[in-house]
């Protein structure tokens, strides 16, 4: 597990004390030496550390089962003379080195051109870089040596990323790093800029706020005017049930089958019954009633008008006592 940066070369007491036989590339393959890893030595600018760098030590560091992988870098007196000016100085190219996961061990002020004392000094079995003939320094190939020695071990380069793919960018867009930088407090001194390009883009700045403002208010408004919407139609779709359901309510009610036209239905015959009641017969028992029928209570008496004449009087008479006499 790593818990710390990889190590100086110059201030690492760890050297190898084995002896540094010459191996071959299918022997390193193999695993062997036992007693030692095998030292991979790679070297560079190292300048803006980015993903190409790291894959090309990965590669270098898998190059063999056991290896051990040393990391040159140039020092910018050396870079600046031979490559160009650099955008991170040497210190900060050093400590971008020493956090990478795959070096082992970092070595500052590397020489531009590899030398054997150089090789020996550091017990470098292989280098390990693209196999694009690198001319400078007047030559055509600076491992052109390394090479014919049959020390050289060629990795991939990565398609599409570079120190100079990157300072391009910044060159293309110089503009919108300059507003950006000055938007986040540095001066237009340390930017290096003219106070007209400065005032240009502070204004260019203030500018893009505003249409943010305006983008924002605009995504807003219209999610406003969604939720205003969909509320509309949740409001126009509940108006729509309740008034469905009181109209059904009102037609159960008051329509022509409704429970009012029953219920008044009711109401009125009960009145009428109350101002008419239903009248009592007027009819006298018949003659011929069962005879299990109970006589009429002695308390009843018989209020007949008093006869006008003699006559009829003895008439009254004698229809009584034929009644008597059928009763018998």
């Amino acid at each position: 597990t790593l818990t710390a940066p990889a190590p100086f070369a110059d201030e690492t007491s760890c050297q190898c004390q084995a002896p540094h036989e010459k191996l071959t590339v299918a022997q390193a393959r193999l695993g062997t030496p036992v007693d030692r890893p095998v030292r991979v030595y790679a070297d560079g600018i190292f300048d803006l550390f980015h993903a190409g760098h790291a894959r090309a030590l990965m590669q270098a560091k898998t190059l063999f089962p056991n290896s051990y992988l040393l990391v040159g870098v140039c020092s910018d007196d050396l870079t600046h003379k031979f490559k160009g000016f650099t955008v991170m100085n040497e210190t900060e190219r050093y400590e971008a080195l020493r956090h990478c996961r795959y070096v082992d061990e970092v070595i500052r002020d590397a020489p531009w051109t590899l030398t054997p004392e150089f090789l020996e000094k550091h017990k470098i079995d292989f280098v390990a870089h693209d196999d694009i003939p690198y001319s400078s320094a007047g030559s055509d190939d600076v491992y052109k040596h390394i090479k014919e020695a049959g020390m050289f071990v060629p990795t991939q380069r990565t398609e599409g990323i570079s120190t100079s793919d990157i300072i391009t960018r910044i060159v293309r867009d110089y503009d919108v790093y300059a507003r950006r930088n000055l938007q986040r407090g540095y001066t237009a001194k340390e930017l290096n800029v003219s106070f007209i390009s400065e005032k240009k883009y502070r204004f260019q700045n203030h500018v893009d706020k505003m249409k943010e403002k305006v983008k924002n208010v605009e995504e807003k408004s219209k999610e406003f005017v969604y939720k205003v919407e969909e509320k509309s139609h949740d409001l126009i779709q509940k108006w729509e049930e309740k008034s469905r359901e009181f109209i059904g309510n009102f037609l159960e009610l008051f329509g022509p089958d409704g429970a009012w036209k029953q219920m008044f239905q009711e109401r009125s015959g009960r009145m009428l019954q109350a101002f008419s009641p239903r009248q009592s017969p007027n009819s006298s028992p018949t003659r011929g009633r069962s005879p299990s029928r109970s006589p009429s209570p002695p308390w009843v008496i018989n209020k007949a008008s008093p006869p006008s004449s003699p006559k009829a009087a003895s008439a009254s008479l004698s229809s009584m006592s034929e009644g008597d006499e059928d009763e018998k």
